[in-house]
Parts: structure tokens; sequence; C-alpha cells
């Protein structure tokens, strides 16, 4: 469990991507704070202890710490949290795993069969995030109640980028729409509690879904203190303007898409978990030094990591400043920025062969480690596109890229779950297959009947029957992605409720763009890009409190309009003797966000979409800022103003396109940046994976 470097809130690059430097919150405070407050629980049992991890948080815990930290504060060996016997040779045995049944009967069992031995051993129970008056119920029951002392270790938000932190729980969609299980939105509460503790209330709090609309309630009654010792309150550069709380059903279509984003694709193909990532060891071997960096190839690499061994390499854009430039670029610019960057490198060490007098070879040698640590991040991201390339050339990938394309478009929708059924016999992925079925399903109001039926047949007899219970919970509430049309008469109300009007939604909401792809690609002059001509709901919904043009037109292309508009008045002012400069174009500068006024013009296409609809303005205790006290939509925001900040959090999950697409909004306008929180990073494949195992789901239940 390495963790990670510290994140920088600003970050320039030479990319040519506008970068905002305008100051932001600092979301170390939260990592340092989850350091300190696991130091402190460790130190709370003194000696030598043996700590028994749950496997589920090496990851979260490899964020915020690391092993030598752990032992430096008394740990001395460390096991999984698994069944069967524990063998401990310290007196002090420290459990640290979140509320989970299986894991309390786990503890139990172990300590029984200590019972047996001559060492006398002393338990404590860390719980993550809190402790549960159940877990007191089955030891006691157990009858080891008596033998374990226990107390919870608040682990909440940590940062995985400057810009993003996240509570890292991957289950958190499955438990609340298939399981039913709601522990993650009072958990989500008392974490964005924490927050408001640490930066600064919520002056206002809007968002659409009914547990969205569950957790904003919660938010705005009193919640059990939490301690803060750990977490030391911070007087915020860029104070809270507002909370959008966005339910991740209310746009089941974004994750369902293959991510097109250089970061997204990475994690579609290769998989990213807790900003980790495996890769060839090969790939991560420095370079010989001096050497200059190789051209990327265009050609169809034969890089694989089939076979290979691989390590876990964290992809961090503070540390890698190119990185930062690729990770949003859509992938078929990256090929581009790495030659860009290539030639940029290649032109340094030529400098070298240049150098004659002393200064320049010693100005050479002052630049090398730089240079070299730039030739290993070119290497890296070379190789990394390598793998990649083969698979968006595959027929497959591709096959099924036309079938979201038109499904999306509503073209032929008949025959694209006829091509879904295609895919099947040649052999597509279980859960590729799956995320078109559902696609196509939400696109088009349901499936009809007969046909439904004999897809889910053929795939049960393809990918194995007991898959059964995986397709009956993506048809049952509130789930309800995958439905025959039209719907039985036995069905719910409010499944009928939940059904998405694709086509009234893409109108009102401009998803499709139809302008070239290629050039969305190219220019990102709209959210869009990410999908290549594909706007997610969710950052449209995003759009419609924090940039409601930006919902209307593309206004990168309205702004280079502006600009060229007065360049050409600014010219013609020139050559009328205004010399001065007073023609200079006013464009070129970004114009401040308009205030949040919550979902004032849009409330129409708001009531088609399903789930609550909510906007709670509140009186802030902030004494932050000119604007403290005074409800955020009767503040017009001035140049003279802070730059505020707005936190969209995502319960149930976001993709790293969704986040990508934030980041290209909060680069349109000054006077605010964006803080995205969620429950997790997920995409398609992780959320059908893990709905793939709702079968097991009773065994497993929260308390």
């Amino acid at each position: 469990m390495a963790a990670t470097s510290t994140l920088s809130s600003d970050l320039q690059t030479t990319s040519g991507v506008e970068r905002d430097s305008e100051p932001g919150l600092d979301a170390e405070v939260l990592r340092e704070g989850a350091k300190t407050g696991l130091i402190n629980a460790l130190n709370s049992v003194n000696g030598a202890k043996t700590l028994v991890l749950d496997p589920s948080l090496a990851g979260p815990l490899g964020l915020v710490t690391e092993v030598a930290l752990l032992k430096h504060h008394g740990v001395d060996k460390m096991f999984w949290l698994e069944p069967g016997p524990l063998t401990s040779t310290t007196t002090n045995v420290v459990y640290l795993c979140r509320p989970l049944i299986k894991y309390v009967k786990v503890i139990a069992d172990q300590i029984k069969k200590h019972a047996k031995d001559s060492l006398k051993h002393r338990y404590t129970l860390l719980l993550v995030p809190r402790t549960s008056t159940l877990v007191a119920r089955i030891l006691e029951e157990e009858g080891v109640l008596g033998d374990v002392s226990i107390s919870s270790y608040n682990l909440q938000f940590i940062p995985i980028a400057e810009d993003v932190i996240s509570l890292e729980y991957d289950d958190a969609f499955k438990e609340l729409w298939v399981d039913g299980d709601e522990s993650i939105i009072y958990n989500a509460a008392l974490a964005l509690d924490v927050v408001q503790k640490v930066y600064g209330q919520f002056p206002r709090i809007i968002g659409k879904g009914d547990y969205a609309s569950k957790l904003a309630t919660l938010l705005t009654k009193p919640l059990p203190n939490q301690s803060l010792t750990a977490v030391n309150p911070a007087t915020p550069t860029a104070p809270f303007d507002s909370l959008i709380i966005l339910d991740r059903h209310v746009d089941m279509i974004t994750p369902l898409l293959t991510q097109l984003t250089y970061e997204g694709l990475i994690d579609e193909v290769i998989g990213i978990r807790n900003s980790h990532v495996e890769l060839p060891v090969s790939l991560l071997n420095p370079p010989p030094p001096n050497q200059p960096p190789s051209q990327p190839s265009t050609s169809a690499p034969s890089t694989s990591i089939i076979g290979e061994k691989t390590k876990k390499h964290v992809l961090s854009a503070s540390t890698d400043p190119l990185f930062a430039e690729l990770r949003d670029l859509n992938f078929s610019s990256v090929g581009k920025r790495l030659n860009r960057a290539a030639h940029r490198l290649d032109e340094e060490y030529k400098r070298r062969q240049q150098a004659t007098t002393v200064a320049q070879l010693r100005d050479f040698v002052g630049k090398l480690g730089g240079l070299q640590s730039e030739h290993q991040a070119l290497r890296l991201h070379t190789g990394l596109s390598e793998i990649l390339l083969p698979h968006t050339k595959a027929d497959l990938f591709n096959k099924s890229l036309e079938i979201q394309q038109n499904l999306l478009a509503s073209y032929e929708p008949s025959a694209q779950v006829t091509a879904i059924e295609e895919m099947i016999a040649q052999g597509a992925d279980m859960q590729t297959v799956a995320r078109l079925l559902c696609l196509a399903s939400i696109t088009t109001g349901g499936i009809k009947a007969r046909v439904l039926e004999g897809v889910k047949r053929e795939f049960l007899q393809a990918y194995g029957y007991d898959l059964l219970p995986f397709l009956l919970s993506l048809a049952s509430p509130p789930l309800s992605v995958l439905l025959p049309n039209p719907l039985p008469p036995s069905t719910p109300p409010t499944v009928t409720a939940a059904k998405l009007p694709f086509n009234t939604v893409r109108k009102s909401l401009r998803l499709l763009i139809d302008d070239n792809p290629e050039a969305l690609e190219e220019v990102e002059n709209d959210i869009s890009f990410v999908y290549s001509g594909y706007a997610p709901i969710s950052v449209r919904l995003v759009q419609c409190v924090a940039q409601k043009n930006g919902v209307i037109s593309n206004p990168a292309v309205d702004k280079a309009t502006d600009r060229t508009t007065n360049q050409n008045a600014s010219a013609n002012s020139v050559n009328q003797g205004d010399a001065d400069g007073k023609g200079k174009s006013v464009a070129s500068k970004k114009l401040y966000a308009h205030p949040i006024v919550g979902w004032k013009g849009f409330e129409d296409i708001l009531g088609a979409l399903p789930g609550k609809t909510f906007d709670i303005p509140r009186k802030t205790n902030s004494s932050t800022g000119p604007s403290a006290g005074i409800p955020q939509a009767s503040l017009p925001m001035r140049v003279q103003e802070p730059t505020t900040t707005t936190v969209v959090f995502f319960l149930g999950g976001c993709t790293y396109t969704e986040i990508a697409a934030l980041r290209w909004v909060n680069r349109q306008h000054r006077g605010r940046r964006f803080l995205i929180a969620t429950t997790g990073i997920v995409s398609g494949a992780s959320l059908i994976k893990s709905l793939a195992g709702s079968g097991k789901r009773s065994q497993d239940p929260a308390v």
C-alpha cells in the first residue's frame, strides 16, 4: 500500500490545454486527516499489534498511508480478514473492516478459536466508517462481545486528484439499487458534513433523484458530532456556493457507454482501482540515461500485458505532468499530443550537441533530471497507448460503438437488438452485451417482449444459467434497466414512472451534437467530446445549474466567434486611428460564471426525468467572503468577489468521462471551480460485474 504523492491544486502544462489558475480548496487536508485518524486509532492500542485488514480497504488505505508508517506505530504483522485460523504472536489484535455481517462472524470465530491458546489476546475492532449496534448484537450472540473493544475509524473522502474526492466504496450502486441497503446515504451525509466542518457550509443544496433527495434531507438535519481532531478546519480560498447532488440512476446511459477519453479507456481496457493500474514491468523501468525519446508508433503495436509480469503504478497528475495533459483528451487526440511531446523533448536533447560553452553545458546538466523524468513519462504513456490501440481497432469494439451511436440517435432500434444478438454469437464478452442490452432498453423505452425473451435465452445459453438472478435484478425495481415493451399489466407504477423519455431529453438537453465528430474530438468545444458527439446527461444537468448557456449552445464556439468579432473591431479601430489599444479584444478573457439560481429555466425537462427534483437554499454560518449569510441566488457574481467552489456529488459513482467533461466546464469561466465528489469511480464493466454477483447479496448485507 504505497501512498500517493501530494497533489497540486493547480497544474500548469505546456500542452496548450487551458488550465484554470484560480485558487481552489486544498483537498489534501482530507488526506492528512484520514492519515492522522488512522495513527490515532492505532496508538489507542498500546504495544505491538497484529493488524487484520478487510481486503476491500487495502486500496483506499493505500491512498492515505503506507506500510512503513503502520509499522512505525506498532503494527508487527498484517493479515487479510478471511475465514480460517489466525496466527498472532502479539497480545494485541486489531481488526480493521467495514461493518459487514460476514466479517463480524469471521472475527467471532477467530476469537473463539484463540480461547484455547495459552497466549491471551486483547481484541480491538475498528469499524469503517462508523460503529453499528447490530455488530455488537452479533458479537453478543456469538458470546465474544466482552472480549472485544469496538470503536470506529472515520475514513471518508479521499483525494484521488486535485479536484476529485471519493469515498472509494465500490458497492454503493449495487447496495442501493439492488439490495435496497441505504447505509451509504447516511455514510455520505456524514462525509459531506465533515467537508462542511472543514471548509464551510453549503449555502444551497440542489439535485435530482430519489436517493439524492434523501441525502439532501439528511444534510439539512443535525448529524452526530464526529471527531475533527484529525482534520483541522481550514479557511478556504474558494468558499462553497452550492452542493449539487446527482443520483446515478437519473443517468444510467452514461456509464453504459464505452468511455473514449484516455483515462476512461484505460479504465475500460485495463482497469483502474484506487488510482492504481497494473502495467507491464518493462513499461515502468526507467530508460537508459541520456537516450533521446523515440517517436510514438502510428502502426498497430504488438505491446501486450498478457503473460508479462505486471506491477501496480499510480496514475497521478501531480507526479506526471504528461498524464495531466492526456487524461481528459479523446483518445483520438492522444497520438498527436504524444508526438508533440516527443518532438519537444527531441529538440531539448539536440541542444546538448549545440552546447559549446561551460555555461551552456551547466544549463543543460541542470535540466537533465527533468528531461529524463519527462522521457520516462513519454515512454510510459506511449506504451500505454500501444496497449489500448489494438482494442480500439478490434471488430467487436467498433461494432459495439456503432450500436451505441445508433441507439443514441434512435436509428433502427430493432436492427440494433439484432446486432447485439450477433455479438453474442461472435463471442463478445458478457459485460459488453449486458451493457448494450440495457442501453437499448433505456433509449427505446423497452425491448419488444418476444424479442427480449429470445435474447435473454441466448444470453443464458452463452454465458451460463447462473446469471439468471443477474437478469432478474436488471428488470426489477428500483433498477429497472432491462424492460419489455409494452410493460405487463402487473408492473408496479414506480417502474412506469422511472422510464426515461429519451427522445425528449435528447432534444431538450442537446445531448447529440451534429458537428463533425472528429472536429469535436480535436477542438473540444462542448462536453460531448468525451463520447465523440454525445453529451452525458449528468453533466448537462450540472450545466443547467452552473453554466446555463452551455446547455443551449457551445460556449467555446460562441467565445471564439466573439473573439473574432472583437479582433475585427479592434483592427477597424486601429485603422481609424485608435492606436492606444482601446479596441483590444475583451473576449480573450474568460467571462465570470453566473450566480447559482437553481433549475430556473429547465423545470419542464427536469420534470420529465425520473426521480425527485430539489433546491434547498440554506442560511450559512460561514464568515468567509462578502456573501456570508446571504442567499446565493440574490448575489451577482462580480469581479471583486472571491472564487467560489461548487461541489458536485455523484451518489452511486461517476465515470472518468464525467470528470473530464466537468473539467471542461470548469475551464470555461472564471470565478467558480468544481470539486467533484463521489461514492466511487465506476464504469459500465464495474457496474455489470458488481450486479452480476447480486445472487449472493443476501449473504453480505451491511450492518
